[in-house]
């Protein structure tokens, strides 16, 4: 009797925590309690850290078989395979299905007028991006291959849905770590981004009053996603699947003649997909696979890249301030990764600490907006020479 049961805990899970590597699963659990901590009592990212600290919770009980991956030659070809409930759902991520979704329901919630009334702060959009190649040097120095560093430094756009497309383009080893980078900064925009901005910014400037934006017409938003798609698809093609979608969702929206379509896009269709992202993107966090030198490398180059990112978009601000003769609040120029609209908001909120009566939120929507864009673009530069 006492053989048989100790072959029955020899079987379960709670044995296997305790062999060699079962120490990795046990430290992987306890942050997994710490990103659920984080997402309901401190509502950091709740709609993605709530499937996602689940989903590492779950693979990281042995014997779970959440998430197989099995690797065979088939010829002289080396092909992965996925099982398991949560590895049926990875092929969403592996394939692009899921960060292309999001990108619709994104479009179909976001407002383009403020970049529309203010072309110029598609420039600050753009100068934000300098993040993103700023830490893709910075990891070829580490050693890290070029598609490698290419999806670490995409991290700097804080847009996930981009990182994990291209992560799973270029380096599917690493989409774990860069995952969970990615949404843990977007979630901290509040906590890193002010400090960067006071360092960067003088009481002065940062009190400026920016002119009210003028009145966009309903043309006008038609327009916008219909060229935008088509001048950024022909110079860019491989941004086709993100700026496709995005721009997609968003003449739903600004069409006025499928409201249901936009509201089921942008709520119903969004919230199923956030779900399966999460879980597909906790899955990856096995502890073997996860707990390594190489993952806190790119934790490390993941706040790296968005420091400088929102760095640089401050600085391309306060060139245009210059340029304007003190018209633009360098403070905005923080807006351009695209963390929409947590950054516009913090934008807003630096202004109002100087001044009360200071109203920079939709001055701000429009390079936070326009940072949509430039991460879609940014990432498809990447993939044309990587992929």
């Amino acid at each position: 009797m006492w053989e048989s049961l100790l072959d029955f805990f020899r079987s379960t899970g709670l044995f296997q925590l305790f062999t060699e590597e079962g120490w990795k699963n046990l430290v992987m659990i306890i942050i997994s309690l710490v990103l659920l901590y984080l997402a309901i009592f401190k509502k950091f990212e709740p709609y993605l850290l709530i499937p996602i600290g689940f989903a590492m919770l779950l693979v990281n009980l042995p014997g779970s078989e959440m998430f197989v991956v099995t690797t065979q030659m088939v010829g002289t070809q080396e092909v992965t395979s996925y099982s398991g409930l949560f590895g049926y759902l990875y092929y969403g991520v592996k394939w692009g299905i899921y960060p292309s979704l999001i990108f619709l329901g994104i479009g179909a919630t976001t407002d383009f007028g403020p970049l529309i009334a203010n072309p110029k702060s598609l420039l600050l959009g753009g100068a934000a991006q300098v993040g993103i190649f700023i830490t893709f040097i910075g990891a070829i120095l580490l050693n890290f291959t070029g598609a490698e560093a290419a999806s670490i430094g995409i991290i700097g756009g804080a847009d996930g849905p981009t990182s994990i497309l291209l992560t799973s383009r270029l380096a599917p080893h690493l989409i774990g770590a860069i995952s969970v980078a990615a949404y843990s900064y977007m979630a901290l925009v509040p906590v890193i981004q002010p400090p960067i901005i006071k360092l960067l910014t003088t009481k002065k400037e940062r009190s400026i009053k920016m002119e009210q934006l003028r009145e966009v017409k309903r043309i006008e938003k038609i327009l916008f996603p219909i060229i935008v798609s088509i001048v950024c698809i022909l110079l860019i093609p491989s941004s086709a699947p993100l700026i496709g979608m995005l721009m997609l969702g968003n003449l739903l929206k600004e069409s006025g003649v499928v409201k249901n379509l936009s509201d089921t896009v942008g709520n119903a269709l969004l919230y199923i997909v956030t779900i399966l992202l999460g879980l597909s993107i906790g899955a990856t966090t096995g502890g073997t696979s996860f707990l390594t030198l190489q993952t806190l490398f790119i934790i490390g180059l993941g706040l790296f890249a968005f420091s400088m990112a929102t760095a640089s978009g401050v600085l391309g601000g306060k060139l245009m301030c210059k340029l304007t003769h003190g018209k633009v609040n360098p403070i905005i120029g923080a807006a351009g990764v695209s963390a929409v609209p947590m950054a516009a908001r913090v934008a807003h909120l630096e202004g109002q600490k100087e001044d009360p009566t200071n109203f920079l939120l939709m001055h701000a929507m429009g390079p936070n907006v326009a940072g949509v864009i430039g991460s879609a673009i940014a990432a498809g530069l990447l993939l044309m020479f990587f992929a």
